[in-house]
């Protein structure tokens, strides 16, 4: 895999990889930037989060669950001095569906955490992260977390 950055003034920059897709990246005022695009850190939190949905929403589709709709947010707290390194990671998951089975989830975010996911391997090393879910049942008001 390949991917760079190429600077377009200031503290703005425009990210590319091999799929061909442009992001653009850039900076709080506060350093000289915009606000012009997002923050590299704030791209390690999206692919930790996509890197996990992708694998939880496959698995639960595979184990025959009726998801209708599907979130997964990453709460990082980082560290108040250079390098602001993620200190703390949580992932939760929200799971609205159809008499979703609270043990299938529980085994596709494990299986995520431990098998599939190369995002949560490397911040693993670096990090401790947390999973927490909810389930929303789309029939009825029926939450259950964890």
């Amino acid at each position: 895999m390949d991917a760079k950055v190429t600077w377009q003034g200031q503290m703005s920059f425009t990210g590319t990889a091999d799929t061909g897709f442009n992001l653009s990246l850039g900076a709080d005022p506060k350093v000289g930037g915009h606000n012009d695009g997002f923050r590299p850190m704030e791209l390690m939190a999206l692919s930790l989060a996509g890197c996990t949905a992708m694998d939880v929403i496959s698995i639960l589709s595979k184990k025959r669950q009726q998801v209708n709709a599907f979130e997964v947010r990453v709460h990082a707290e980082r560290a108040d001095e250079h390098p602001t390194v993620f200190t703390h990671v949580q992932i939760e998951y929200l799971i609205e569906g159809n008499q979703i089975d609270p043990a299938a989830v529980e085994r596709a975010i494990d299986l995520s955490a431990s098998k599939y996911c190369p995002a949560q391997h490397m911040l693993n090393k670096a990090v401790k992260i947390e999973h927490t879910y909810q389930i929303t049942d789309s029939d009825s008001s029926i939450d259950e977390e964890s």
